[in-house]
């Protein structure tokens, strides 16, 4: 038996993915530090390299130098493969080289893929990861189209194009990264706060990359199954409320606000509302200033973000069917029943252990990764949230606390933003020594509750 096998045999399929996302994050750092990616030729600070290395393998969109002027179009290609890479999962490209070169795909390598994409066995994940890569490449295809609509004539066809294929790309990655900035005297998206045609191409990107690949697999094959799950229904019931919930509470706090939706058209004010509702579910981009909001809307954005998109998507945070299952859950034991109903389908109780198991560990990460801001940047309780909900969701908002982190702040956010796309369950799998039920069952008892 070789190295490379005994390695395999050593390490449990989750410990392989956060190996996977981790050496990915590594060479990517190195590529990035390089001097022959900045513009000035002078090579990048090896903990800012890793700290953007992080946010575009995690797809997040937070950065500590400004993408558009510190990297050349070397570094942001760079930026741009790690994105892709970080969106869709390490081994869904390595699945795909072997499949083209014909190389069998070992149970091994199944047990990873099944982790990527969050299924419960390992039927027809081969075929799954090709129908997501074919996925994938048509929509950012078509989203290349339509924003190349709008750049090409703004920036002229080579750099239109160039602009369209990283904002498509990083888009429905949920990954946030944008080459405008201080280059373009203008942050974000800012610049087309009242254009229909971005906010609408955008927002839809990042809808169809949060909703998951297995939802819009279902949605494609609908005319010949006449089937939807229970996860589909859940999934686009939850998005729809939080989008609608979201735009509803930022148009109502913020409509007066004369530093945001104050300023705009009523059409404007209803585009960014919308827009700001889409992207905390780990869009990452902004077309107002997210340190100009009032308390109340950054408030519910922490909430928007810490939920985030669904999962076998490219986002981050909880995930909607998360907290899908908590609120049914607790409507259930509001009404004295024993079972999780929904859309009159039983909920296992072990997926209800899960769905409190994840948002309690994400909500200790929260608070901790929070109170070590506040000591290490010497800053307010909502600002260092708002910074470590944006990491652990992969969303990329920033209140500008990001940009003047100190060392021990880039670590701790870097660290937030990994966890966040793994998720806080599968690291700490990957750290215990068994998963395995114990051969007994102690006796039972009956603590005092509430």
């Amino acid at each position: 038996m070789d190295q490379k096998q005994l390695l395999q045999n050593r390490l449990t399929s989750t410990q392989i993915l956060v190996l996977g996302f981790a050496v990915t994050i590594l060479l990517g750092a190195c590529l990035l530090s390089l001097p022959v990616a900045t513009e000035s030729g002078q090579g990048l600070p090896f903990i800012d390299a890793l700290f953007t290395a992080t946010s575009a393998v995690c797809v997040t969109g937070l950065v500590v130098v400004d993408t558009a002027t510190t990297f050349n179009t070397f570094g942001e290609v760079v930026i741009l493969l790690l994105i892709q890479v970080g969106g869709l999962g390490f081994m869904t490209f390595g699945t795909f080289f072997a499949y083209l070169v014909g190389k069998k795909i070992g149970f091994r390598e199944r047990l990873v893929l099944r982790e990527t994409f969050n299924q419960f066995n390992m039927q027809g994940v081969v075929n799954l990861v090709l129908k997501v890569l074919k996925i994938t490449f048509i929509i950012e295809g078509i989203g290349f189209v339509l924003l190349s609509v709008r750049f090409v004539p703004e920036f002229g066809l080579e750099k239109g194009l160039y602009f369209s294929l990283f904002h498509s790309i990083s888009s429905f990655n949920s990954a946030g990264f944008d080459l405008f900035g201080e280059k373009e005297a203008f942050s974000s998206i800012t610049h087309y706060v009242e254009d229909p045609w971005m906010n609408l191409v955008v927002s839809s990107l990042v809808i169809l990359g949060g909703i998951g690949f297995v939802v819009i697999l279902e949605l494609l094959h609908y005319r010949s199954t006449k089937r939807i799950s229970l996860h589909t229904k859940i999934v686009l019931t939850m998005t729809g409320i939080l989008i609608a919930m979201g735009m509803l509470v930022i148009l109502v706090v913020e409509w007066a606000n004369p530093k945001t939706l104050g300023g705009l058209s009523f059409q404007g004010k209803i585009m960014a509302s919308f827009f700001h509702s889409v992207t905390p579910r780990s869009g990452g981009y902004n077309t107002l200033s997210m340190g100009d909001m009032y308390s109340a809307t950054l408030f519910f954005t922490v909430l928007l973000m810490f939920v985030g998109a669904s999962p076998s998507s490219t986002g981050g945070g909880i995930k909607t069917t998360t907290l899908a299952t908590i609120l049914l859950s607790v409507w259930s034991m509001i009404r004295g029943r024993d079972d999780v109903i929904a859309y009159k389908r039983r909920i296992p109780h072990g997926l209800v252990y899960k769905a409190l198991t994840v948002t309690v560990a994400a909500t200790t990460l929260v608070i901790l990764n929070t109170m070590l801001l506040t000591i290490t940047e010497q800053t307010d309780l909502l600002t260092a949230g708002f910074e470590t909900v944006s990491a652990f969701g992969t969303v990329g908002l920033t209140m500008g606390l990001t940009p003047t982190l100190s060392v021990p702040g880039k670590v701790i956010v870097l660290l937030t933003m990994f966890a966040g796309r793994l998720g806080p369950l599968t690291i700490a799998f990957a750290i215990a020594h068994s998963q395995k039920q114990p051969p007994y069952r102690y006796p039972e008892d009956r603590p005092l509750i509430g």
